[in-house]
């Protein structure tokens, strides 16, 4: 703000001591406009000064270059870049005034300097006049409206960016929400299951599906935490972030809840970038939930492979068919997940009973 001010009291200045000069000059070029005296100078000094407060408030500053501009002329005075400082004005009021106010405004400070035509004796008669006169007022009006008018545009753009970005990071967030509660409730449901199977007849291999339920719950609670951190733009760091390198405590968890995973690993492991590394991560959680919650057998085989140019992961049950809950962030959210990093994914029955999820993530994953 102190910058802009500086600016209008520089350019300010500079059109004052312009105008000064030019009246001082005018009697070299003009035979038939008045001479050169103070009242000239004082009102050519007044109209360029006045646009030192031209974006503070610019109505205000029109009024005061149009009655100097006007007096001056009026007065007999002689053209000159005195008039510059009214279009500076003009422009001002049309940049930074909402066209109710500024159209009027440029309208009227036109009307009143067009005044001049009847007692200036330089000025030119009838339309050889008018237009001229009237230019003055038009075209830094027109100018200052499309630039308005472009600048508001750019604005608005900015703004559905800003909105755009706010609701991606809202579904992120929920999609993130979605996968670690709706793993950690089937992983929490399965052993409850089991221990109130065990309760009446083994009561002290029931504890053991009740600690793992405590366990459970309290990693999801931490990761959830972690997740809404960002929302909160807090640093969290209670929970490591979810990685494929933490795939063996995924498969921990899913034991605990009575579901038998097989985890095979082939290459050599690269460090991915944090989204890609999240998404494949949350693919593996997702497929193992969905078979802990719709599958038969409760078995499932997970294959990551690691390759020159990213990664592949590929989670298998013994089922034609394993359904996802409707609210479209099953198997679509990780669809969404892996393809807008320029990935790959599929799933579906592979025909000799079986359903696969896979996925392939690039190692220059987009961001």
């Amino acid at each position: 703000m102190m910058r802009l001010r500086l600016a209008d009291t520089a350019l300010a200045v500079a059109i004052a001591v312009l105008a000064v000069v030019a009246v001082a000059f005018s009697h070299v070029f003009s035979g038939v406009s008045r001479p050169a005296d103070g009242l000239g100078f004082g009102l050519a000094a007044v109209a360029g000064l006045a646009l030192a407060f031209r974006r503070r408030d610019p109505l205000v500053t029109l009024a005061m270059v149009t009655a100097s501009c006007t007096t001056y002329l009026l007065l007999g005075y002689a053209y000159g870049p005195v008039l510059f400082a009214f279009a500076i004005a003009v422009y001002t009021v049309a940049r930074y005034e909402p066209l109710a106010r500024s159209a009027p405004a440029g309208a009227v400070a036109m009307v009143v300097l067009l005044t001049h035509l009847f007692t200036n004796r330089a000025a030119f008669s009838g339309a050889l006049g008018l237009l001229p006169g009237s230019a003055w007022a038009v075209v830094p009006f027109a100018l200052g409206f499309i630039v308005r008018v472009q600048r508001e545009a750019v604005a608005r753009e900015r703004a559905e960016e800003v909105r755009k970005h706010a609701y991606d990071e809202r579904l992120r967030v929920a999609q993130e929400v979605h996968d670690v509660v709706g793993h950690g409730l089937a992983a929490i449901k399965m052993q409850a299951e089991i221990a109130l199977h065990l309760l009446a007849e083994k009561p002290e291999q029931a504890e053991t599906a009740l600690v793992a339920i405590s366990r459970t719950s309290t990693e999801a609670l931490a990761e959830v935490r972690s997740t809404l951190a960002v929302v909160r733009q807090e640093d969290d760091s209670r929970a490591p972030a979810p990685s494929l390198t933490r795939l063996d405590e995924l498969r921990r968890r899913m034991t605990e809840s009575g579901m038998r995973v097989e985890l095979t690993t082939t290459g050599s492991p690269r460090e991915l970038p944090v989204a890609a590394d999240l998404a494949g991560y949350r693919v593996v959680q997702e497929s193992l939930t969905n078979v802990l919650r719709h599958g038969t057998g409760n078995t499932a085989t997970v294959r990551v492979s690691w390759e020159d140019d990213g990664v592949e992961i590929a989670i298998g049950n013994p089922a034609e068919e394993v359904q996802t809950n409707g609210g479209g962030l099953g198997i679509s959210g990780m669809r969404r997940r892996v393809t807008s990093l320029g990935g790959t994914f599929s799933a579906g029955p592979t025909g000799d009973g079986r359903f696969e999820v896979r996925a392939r993530i690039p190692l220059e994953a987009r961001s």
